[in-house]
């Protein structure tokens, strides 16, 4: 159980907006401590977390999921099933919560709307929680789950100690979650479903602005305007904004955000960084504020990706006043996320399991292995992600698979997609192959992992590309004698 320290103290239900509309959300902290909220999907990597704040603030929680293994792990005491059933939702049940994936027929789902249970989105739940207080909230197609945990250990050096939410797994605090102040959040904002607009941050950042989850939006200007909408939502703070990359530069371009904060590689930014020293255990970064040298950071992550994360952290403290001892101690002491550039062997042969699924992610990627494994054969190993990602992606795919040595191309992982005419993991082989790639198309999911010992050679470096169920493929590489 939380100390009562770090437990909310109970408001007034309040108003989120969705593309413009006001609904009112349900206090689900309030709710939580007498009656429970169900979780279906609750082993998601942005469910969990939640599920876990709520209980350790005193709330009842239940949950579900296909294989809820890892939400057992984290809350023993609670009831969580395989599979679905409307029965999970139990007499007291008082709000389902539902992960962006669930299909509409699911049984938890048709229950609670015959018994007219309020029925929330992820997102609405989270905003549902944490806008009872101060929110700092991380977007961007790239970089945002480790730009939001490299955030949160900055403010956390600085004593702010702030609660934060990411989509993924932070060594250092054991979980997805850092249980801090009850009233101050750091949270990943997700684009996907236009999720972030039920956000309406007191701080924002984006770290990039790249044409994804098409499936949702359509064409390039509907993401921009759906960002540009998201940091309007802002209550009064700066736009932290990611200077380098060009989606972002275009998004301000012919549109007044309000007062932002750039940082960057770039000379007129405000948050400056100039990297020195660049070896296999990271970066050394000279960083200026508005003109005047404040000092040096080490990114002990490799990429220039992180580099430009770690400057939306250093620029987060700066805006917020952090002493530079501070930002500097963060900085240096964030390791990293579970999935992003994790590395989980590291001889006779390393194996790294990264969540890269977009063709940006998978370049950065390929390139911090180069930088991290210097002179060593990449040997990238790759499972496409959605159709509709791949049939539009394909060509990038090839050409930034291309920088490995080798590269093993698995079929797609579906994830909620049903089959599109003519897709197939084929199209990224092929696509490598043209772009000079030497590929092998591995069609037979369970053959995948053969196929990978048998191309591994003593001081090769094994880079696993997704984000569906090849990092159990990793693993087992990784355990093996």
């Amino acid at each position: 159980m939380a100390d009562s320290r770090h437990r909310p103290e109970i408001t007034a239900p309040f108003q989120a907006t969705d593309g413009g509309s006001i609904f009112p959300l349900p206090d689900l902290v309030a709710l939580a401590r007498h009656r429970t909220v169900h979780f279906l999907g609750i082993a998601g990597s942005g469910m969990l977390p939640l599920a876990t704040l709520l209980d350790l603030w005193g709330g009842r929680v239940s949950g579900c999921d296909r294989s809820a293994d890892a939400a057992r792990a984290a809350l023993p005491h609670r009831p969580i099933w395989d599979g679905h059933d409307p029965a999970h939702l139990t007499d007291d049940c008082g709000a389902l919560v539902v992960t962006s994936a669930a299909p509409p027929d699911l049984p938890e789902l048709l229950e609670a709307r015959r018994r007219r249970l309020p029925v929330l989105k992820r997102a609405q739940a989270l905003a549902a929680v944490v806008q009872r207080g101060e929110v700092m909230a991380v977007a961007g197609t790239h970089g945002k789950t480790t730009t939001t945990a490299w955030i949160a250990h900055v403010l956390e050096a600085a004593g702010e100690d702030p609660t934060a939410l990411v989509g993924g797994h932070v060594p250092t605090w054991g979980g997805p979650l850092r249980l801090g102040r009850a009233d101050r959040f750091i949270v990943e904002a997700d684009e996907f479903d236009r999720s972030f607009l039920w956000l309406w941050p007191d701080l924002a950042v984006v770290t990039t602005i790249d044409v994804d989850h098409l499936d949702t939006y359509g064409h390039a200007e509907a993401i921009a305007e759906a960002f540009a909408a998201f940091l309007l939502q802002r209550r009064g703070g700066p736009a932290v904004l990611g200077w380098d990359d060009e989606g972002v530069r275009r998004l301000v371009a012919d549109r007044d955000l309000g007062p932002t904060l750039r940082y960057g590689m770039s000379p007129e930014v405000e948050v400056h960084g100039d990297v020195e020293q660049t070896d296999a255990e990271g970066s050394r970064v000279r960083v200026r504020w508005r003109g005047r040298r404040v000092g040096e950071v080490r990114v002990r992550l490799p990429g220039m990706h992180n580099v430009r994360n770690a400057l939306a952290a250093v620029a987060v403290g700066l805006v917020r006043g952090a002493p530079w001892s501070a930002i500097a101690e963060g900085v240096a002491a964030f390791r990293g996320v579970g999935r992003r550039f994790e590395i989980l062997r590291r001889t006779p042969w390393a194996v790294v399991d990264d969540y890269a699924h977009h063709p940006t992610e998978v370049a950065a990627t390929l390139e911090a292995a180069r930088q991290r494994f210097p002179g060593r054969r990449i040997v990238a190993v790759f499972q496409p992600h959605l159709y509709s990602r791949t049939a539009h992606f394909a060509d990038a795919f090839g050409r930034a698979l291309a920088a490995a040595d080798r590269v093993l191309v698995t079929d797609i992982y579906p994830a909620r997609e049903a089959p599109l005419p003519g897709v197939t993991g084929a199209l990224v082989a092929e696509a490598a192959t043209r772009a000079g790639a030497a590929v092998r198309y591995v069609a037979d999911r369970a053959a995948v992992l053969d196929a990978v010992r048998e191309e591994l050679h003593p001081g090769d470096v094994a880079v696993f590309l997704a984000a569906g169920d090849l990092t159990r493929d990793a693993h087992r590489l990784a355990e093996e004698g």
